[in-house]
């Protein structure tokens, strides 16, 4: 294995050990004392990969939706439906998702806004920017929804993306407060109402 190899691996391990660390416990409730420990890596090793905590949390979050705009490209893709359908089964995602099990599922940027975004101001970047992301991938599905005639062609793409992004995400804090899928159902009766036919008659006035 090449050295560039090595430290590629060495640095994605860690990572993934953080997150998997992470996802449960929080940002600041996880020393790196316990991340280090749980890959096996020393402590000297991580700061030839990382300048700091903070910088681990940046690099974090920034594979983590690198890693989600991978998937919701597909998953948004014209090869897989037309886009009212595709973006369905997108938000039904989130439901599955904490179905099973209230803690390991939840989204590690929803987990990770609330804590962070007072506490450091390049994770809060990191995190503006990757969410901006998913609304841009939301709009573009909604753009091509009216191209095609499986959403209104009256709607506003941009506001419409950021208004169900908003939405979702809130649910997913309900989630976590009241321990019921309630905000997520709701949620969901309320986008499809949002994203209307091209046939609706609302759609028509």
């Amino acid at each position: 294995m090449s050295r560039a190899s090595h430290t590629a691996d060495t640095r994605e391990h860690l990572l993934a050990t953080g997150e998997a660390i992470i996802q449960g416990k929080g940002f600041s409730a996880v020393g790196l004392a316990e991340i280090l420990g749980s890959a096996g890596v020393p402590k000297g090793s991580f700061y030839h990969y990382f300048s700091s905590k903070e910088g681990f949390g940046v690099a974090l979050l920034q594979r983590y939706f690198e890693r989600y705009d991978e998937r919701l490209n597909g998953l948004l893709a014209a090869q897989a439906g037309d886009a009212r359908s595709c973006l369905l089964a997108y938000f039904d995602g989130w439901i599955d998702n904490h179905r099973c099990d209230q803690q390991a599922h939840t989204c590690l940027a929803v987990k990770l806004a609330a804590e962070v975004s007072d506490l450091s101001e390049p994770m809060r970047e990191a995190l503006a920017e990757g969410m901006g992301r998913v609304v841009r991938r939301l709009a573009d599905a909604i753009r091509r929804g009216q191209e095609e005639g499986s959403l209104c062609a009256q709607l506003a793409a941009d506001d419409l993306a950021s208004s169900l992004y908003s939405l979702w995400v809130g649910s997913a804090l309900l989630f976590k407060v009241q321990r019921s899928h309630a905000p997520f159902l709701n949620a969901r009766r309320l986008t499809e109402a949002m994203l209307k036919r091209s046939v609706d008659q609302a759609c028509s006035h």
